[in-house]
């Protein structure tokens, strides 16, 4: 029975070319959920009006209004539909007495089918009313089966009788249909002109209707002023992204740890940990919950055993519940964490079937665990709740006691924030408050990391994103255009790339666009190119790996290799500009560039709307050896290769590439700057030969082989997310910076303080750093080393900082003050290490970096790492250092300063000459 939405729709469609529909009745708008469900006939309006699903085994077919069934200008499409919910050729087909036109309907077009007042086997079919409920548990169970339902009905008269906030609860057809992601509604649809889509049409965003979820939360917020949720656990924040989903608790960003959601019959509330079901203080809200999902049932309520505090907190309040390692069919309501996925389709149909589910975890810790997976699609949790319309994020929440949300705040909705982001961009009088905007791009990224391929509920908004960002355009963010990032253009960048990375065409979208940082072709070349790859890292990180090859903005390259390749946990990476600028307050491109996916299979479609140089990340440990990675549509890039890339074939490729960023390389260091600058570098090897006498000089100074384990790579960027450069890898730097980087003579005469400042950060250990004093000074050890011993430069003048004056000044200051080891940082700190090395020179240092790499069980607080470091380093010299050390106001330990007093006395202590009154 198996078929994907985009098969079914054609069946059902099959021959159908125009809706003649009887004009007499006025349908409802039908109201879609869950994963299933699917719309076949829209209106103008884009409300729908026929639509089909699934459940365990079975079809349904939903109409929104009985006469749509009984009218013989409808017999092509009825025909269609029931043979596509006909479980097996030839079944029987049996039409309910309120439905006895369409019997003959049927009968008329071939089908044998029989008026059946009762749901009797054998039958593959059943068309039915939706004005009775006497039925509808049979028919659940009979489309559970396997069964195929066709109902009709319409819900607006009932809810005038009876009130519209029963409609998606009460009224009898929605006992049947809502199991399968189907509801009436009681608001009337729109009958002037009706769509016949090539293709499953989209859902709409919004369906208004009038069942009010805000009484759901008054509700369960009931008698509760303030949620406690410091319950020792770092909670996750939530999503709330289905229709009939809501949150219910708040912090002050909107940051959700407490949801709810009606789906089918039956209702869910979810916590963002498992620790919120077992406090106490959380208890008058947990037994609002209960009872709100028990719907006024008396049943029994199951509690898995790894929540035994949430069960004796409920009998305690009266309540019949009982451990129970598994859901089982007698339950009311069951409780249970969001850890395993075993019993996920149990929990769905229990759910749908009436049940209530009380569920609680967090997703962070599985995501830490499972790198380049993503939880919306991998952590079990989600694999349970995403079809609710609520899901568990990576994201964390600082926890805390938050009141309980007003009406106004907890109105907040993924959906509600999304089509008045929509208005806003058509210039139809939006209303987005900045706080919802915030959010909206957090939920937005979000939920477009959920598998959309197939599911009709999450790739209608897919499509609606696409087209919506497709007639706002992509904002021209660049250096001389700034965008603020609590912009709707800033929001229309962070969907419009998320967008992209869930694998939809956004190819329209950067048509003509140009970003400051990449170029567009609308014809990228088709033919493959195979490059090989070193697939060894035997370094303890893992390493990009470059191909040479860039991928043009908006198009996506099809990367091809082995079957054996693909379980050594290679990834593609597009872009190499990977600082996450979300904390700006500005923004001069994108906040996130880049696109990383896992190479688990011989052939896959990679794609970064904003394109970018493309690497293959090669796992620490990993033995592969050489590796051919073939790749369809992307265009080489400018690369030098010191030792390799020959003056004609630089030459060459710069002058023709398309690329807009290229790589300088040697075997320890990548440089990666725009291919503008490198076209006026007519030779690179100079400049790499110096780069490679500098990172033999870094390598030489912290005791690492050379080349490195790991090439460095700096990488220039329009905008970086901290200071002017950082560590890392890559390290980042400015644009600004690029002159900088691949002068040669620039860097003989004025030196390179802020590229090595950085290696030199990307050098220190945990050992021997004591941060936060060391952090910004034992790196510029590197800094002098490199400018003294390579560049030629002393220390005096490799930086202002260094000058005698300045130095002698930055002593008298900090010694005349006591010696406060609080203002022992930066140049401060330096000076220590520096009277150190002017003394005993560079051995003593490089020794060390050596010997704390065989090091065990390092103290791991920083009175204990400088104490090592002291006694370490009087032992290398042979002599007594303690008395220097606490002269600078070290926590020198009197068992360190014993058993290092037999060791020679320092009498060249440079510091003797500021402090005349201290005695060693």
């Amino acid at each position: 029975m198996a078929m994907t939405p985009a098969a079914a729709f054609e069946a059902l469609m099959d021959g159908v070319t125009s809706w003649d529909v009887p004009k007499g009745p006025i349908p409802s708008e039908l109201l879609l959920i869950g994963e299933a469900a699917f719309p076949v006939m829209v209106n103008d309006r884009g409300q729908v009006l026929i639509a089909a699903s699934s459940y365990g085994q079975g079809r349904l077919v939903v109409v929104s209004h009985e006469g749509y069934l009984l009218d013989a200008g409808l017999a092509p499409f009825l025909l269609n539909a029931v043979r596509w919910l006909c479980p097996s050729p030839g079944a029987h087909v049996g039409v309910h007495p309120s439905l006895a036109s369409l019997s003959n309907i049927l009968q008329g077009s071939g089908v044998e089918a029989q008026i059946r007042p009762e749901l009797r086997e054998p039958l593959g079919v059943y068309c039915i009313s939706a004005y009775s409920d006497a039925m509808a548990a049979e028919l659940v169970q009979f489309v559970k089966r396997g069964g195929g339902l066709l109902i009709g009905g319409q819900a607006w008269y009932w809810a005038s009788q009876h009130g519209r906030d029963k409609v998606l609860s009460k009224f009898p057809g929605n006992q049947v249909t809502s199991v399968a992601g189907v509801y009436f509604t009681d608001t009337c649809g729109d009958r002037s002109r009706f769509k016949v889509s090539k293709k499953v049409p989209k859902i709409p965003l919004q369906v208004s209707c009038g069942e009010a979820l805000g009484q759901d939360q008054q509700q369960l917020l009931e008698g509760i002023s303030e949620l406690d949720v410091r319950t020792g656990g770092i909670p996750s924040q939530l999503l709330v992204h289905g229709p009939l989903a809501f949150p219910l608790g708040l912090d002050a960003s909107l940051g959700c740890f407490l949801a709810a959601a009606r789906y089918g019959r039956g209702r869910v509330v979810l916590a963002a940990h498992e620790g919120m079901l077992c406090a106490p203080k959380l208890g008058p809200f947990l037994l609002n919950a209960v009872h709100w999902l028990a719907r006024g049932q008396t049943g029994k309520i199951g509690v898995n055993t790894r929540l035994k505090n949430l069960c004796a907190q409920l009998s305690e309040c009266g309540l019949e519940c009982s451990l129970e390692p598994h859901l089982t069919g007698d339950l009311c309501v069951y409780c249970c964490a969001a850890y395993s996925d075993t019993e996920a389709t149990q929990l769905r149909e229990f759910v749908a079937e009436g049940g209530g589910l009380l569920i609680g975890g967090q997703a962070w810790w599985w995501t830490s665990q499972n790198p380049g997976h993503s939880p919306l699609a991998g952590f079990p949790g989600n694999v349970i709740l995403n079809c609710f319309g609520l899901s568990i994020l990576a994201r964390t929440l600082d926890p805390g006691c938050f009141p309980v949300p007003t009406p106004e705040k907890r109105s907040y909705h993924f959906r509600k924030a999304l089509s008045e982001f929509q208005a806003t961009l058509n210039h139809r009088g939006g209303n987005l408050e900045k706080s919802w905007l915030a959010k909206l791009r957090a939920d937005g990224a979000a939920f477009l990391q959920i598998p959309a391929e197939g599911v009709p509920a999450y790739a209608s908004l897919h499509r609606l994103l696409r087209k919506m960002l497709r007639l706002s355009g992509l904002p021209a963010v660049s250096r001389e255009n700034p965008v603020a990032s609590d912009s709707c253009e800033a929001a229309v960048l962070c969907l419009a790339t998320e967008l992209a990375r869930s694998g939809t065409d956004c190819s329209q979208l950067v048509q003509g666009h140009g970003t400051g940082s990449c170029s567009s072709n609308p014809h990228p070349p088709e033919h493959p190119i195979t490059v090989e790859i070193d697939g060894s890292n035997p370094g303890g990180d893992d390493s990009w790996v470059s191909t040479g090859l860039y991928l043009q903005n908006g198009q996506s390259a099809e990367i091809s290799l082995s079957e054996a390749a693909t379980s050594a946990g290679l990834k593609v990476q597009i872009g190499c500009h990977t600082d996450d600028l979300t904390g700006a307050s500005t923004l001069s491109r994108a906040p996130v560039v880049t696109h990383q996916c896992l190479m688990d299979r011989t052939k896959r479609s990679v794609s970064c709307l904003w394109g970018g140089l493309l690497y293959v990340i090669v796992p620490k440990g990993s033995k592969l050896g050489p590796v051919s990675v073939t790749v369809q549509r992307a265009v080489p890039a400018p690369c030098y290769t010191l030792g390799k890339t020959s003056l004609d074939e630089w030459r060459s490729c710069i002058q023709e590439s398309l690329a807009p960023w290229g790589e300088l390389a040697t075997d320890s260091v990548i440089l990666t700057v725009p291919t503008a600058a490198l076209r006026a570098l007519e030779d690179p090897e100079p400049v790499l030969r110096l780069w490679d006498e500098m990172m033999r000089a870094i390598a030489r100074l912290a005791a690492q082989p050379f080349p490195f384990r790991r090439p460095e790579r700096i990488v220039a960027d329009v905008q970086i997310s901290a200071g002017w450069m950082h560590s890392g890898y890559p390290i980042m730097c400015h644009l600004e910076s690029v002159q900088e980087l691949i002068s040669e003579s620039g860097m003989r005469s004025r030196g390179l303080w802020g590229p090595i400042h950085e290696l030199g950060h990307n050098q220190q250990r945990h050992g021997w750093e004591f941060p936060p004093h060391t952090t910004e000074a034992t790196c510029n050890l590197w800094s002098v080393y490199v400018h003294e011993t390579v560049l030629g430069i002393p220390r005096a003048q490799a930086h202002p900082a260094l000058s005698p004056l300045e130095r002698e000044k930055r002593i008298r200051t900090h010694l005349g003050k006591g010696a406060p080891l609080r203002d022992w940082t930066v140049w401060t700190a330096l000076e220590t290490y520096l009277q150190l090395q002017e003394a005993f020179g560079w051995e003593p240092f490089t020794q060390l970096f050596a010997e704390y790499q065989t090091l065990s069980d390092l103290p791991k607080d920083n009175t204990g790492k400088m104490n090592l470091w002291v006694k370490k380093f009087s032992e290398k010299v042979g002599k007594n250092l303690a008395p220097f050390f606490e002269a600078w106001g070290w926590p020198v330990q009197e068992d360190v300063a014993a058993r290092l007093a037999c060791l020679p006395a320092w009498q060249e202590n440079p510091v003797k000459s500021y402090t005349p009154c201290r005695k060693e």
